[in-house]
């Protein structure tokens, strides 16, 4: 509650003078200030992927997974020549054989079929584990580089360029590459 007297003005039970009543203004709209500014963030963004694949680590990993790719691939390759050889012998000989032996050898078929499917399908998961265990250091090492440069940049944020529609921050890729060397 607001009273006046000789030029005082009474503020939840004291009198202040007009030059208080404007300092105090001051003040608080200094206060103000400095807790909007603080509560701005400074936010910069990084495209991870383009980094990473920048990396020579990211290249040699590619390189070993692509090796370890191709071998497996050859592999499957030559079971199914191995497959595709025994049908034909199969096939061939099947009139002469005895109903007995044509289905023990579609059985066998059938086994060799299998093992190449199960085959397969170790192979996809060796190599998505194989990529895993040989990208993980490496974007290990992209993240601990982005930090030390935001801090040392002082941003507070630093959002992945690669879904942005608008980026109006600081783009931390050449600063990033910078500390890493590349």
């Amino acid at each position: 509650m607001k009273s006046k007297i000789h030029g005082l003005t009474k503020i939840n039970g004291l009198y202040v003078s007009k030059h208080l009543k404007s300092l105090l203004f001051a003040t608080a709209l200094f206060i103000g200030a400095t807790s909007f500014m603080s509560a701005q963030s400074k936010i910069a963004h990084i495209n991870t992927q383009e980094l990473i694949k920048a990396m020579p680590e990211y290249k040699s990993a590619q390189a070993e997974i692509e090796k370890l790719g191709k071998t497996y691939e050859a592999q499957i390759q030559d079971s199914l020549k191995e497959l595709d050889n025994k049908l034909k012998q199969y096939n061939a000989e099947a009139e002469s054989q005895t109903e007995e032996t044509n289905v023990e050898r579609m059985k066998e078929v059938e086994g060799m079929k299998q093992s190449l499917t199960q085959f397969q399908q170790n192979a996809q998961q060796d190599l998505q584990k194989k990529e895993f265990d040989l990208l993980k250091p490496i974007t290990e090492k992209a993240k601990v580089a982005i930090e030390k440069v935001a801090a040392a940049q002082g941003f507070d944020y630093v959002l992945e360029a690669g879904g942005l529609i608008v980026a109006k921050g600081k783009d931390l890729m050449i600063d990033v590459k910078a500390e890493l060397g590349i």
